[in-house]
């Protein structure tokens, strides 16, 4: 188990190896506190789907397995959505529709069917959590850089940049981070690969 929960935030990281879910990667990385939300929403709905789906694989039938695991997912994050709008209304309104997205975001499907659908609860469970922190990391990591560099603060605070590049909290600026951060993580790759030949 602790190598499937491991192999969501380091060897198959959703964001930085598999290079999926990058709608929600993207829109909402303009600060790190919509990073952590967004990446905390989709791990609680990863985790509780994941469990539902596995209890439930053996009696889905193949033939409406989407659908199913459709129905599964749009609940939990119903209920996400709906304990943001209590309990933190600024953030939801901050995430706003890309809440609701989770629904439809790949990763969730990906790992119900890859995953929960053909593996035990527990199992199915750290394949989740170790997914969503995956996500959840890469989307903080992503959002500290934007919000550092695009506004000069993190978490609202200032960090002394007299002159942000507001660039980099505007969609371009998503695509730049990104891409550099993909290019540091290849170099790190080829350097760890070369130095084990």
């Amino acid at each position: 188990m602790w190598k499937t929960f491991k192999n969501g935030i380091f060897s198959e990281n959703p964001t930085f190896v598999q290079l999926i879910g990058m709608c929600p990667t993207l829109a909402v990385t303009t600060s790190l506190i919509n990073g952590i939300g967004m990446g905390l929403s989709a791990t609680a709905v990863l985790v509780l789907s994941n469990i539902v789906i596995s209890l439930l694989r053996k009696f889905i039938p193949s033939k409406v397995r989407i659908a199913c695991y459709i129905a599964v997912i749009a609940t939990f994050v119903t209920m996400i959505d709906l304990l943001l709008q209590a309990y933190i209304p600024s953030l939801s309104d901050s995430l706003g529709l890309f809440i609701p997205l989770i629904v439809v975001n790949c990763i969730i499907f990906a790992r119900a069917e890859a995953f929960a659908s053909k593996n035990g609860v527990l199992k199915s469970a750290a394949d989740g959590l170790g997914m969503g922190l995956g996500f959840t990391l890469a989307l903080s990591v992503i959002s500290a850089v934007r919000e550092i560099l695009g506004a000069g603060t993190i978490l609202g605070y200032s960090v002394g940049i007299s002159t942000p590049a507001t660039v980099m909290i505007l969609p371009p600026g998503g695509f730049l981070t990104l891409g550099l951060i993909l290019g540091i993580i290849n170099i790190i790759k080829e350097k760890k690969g070369g130095k084990k030949s």
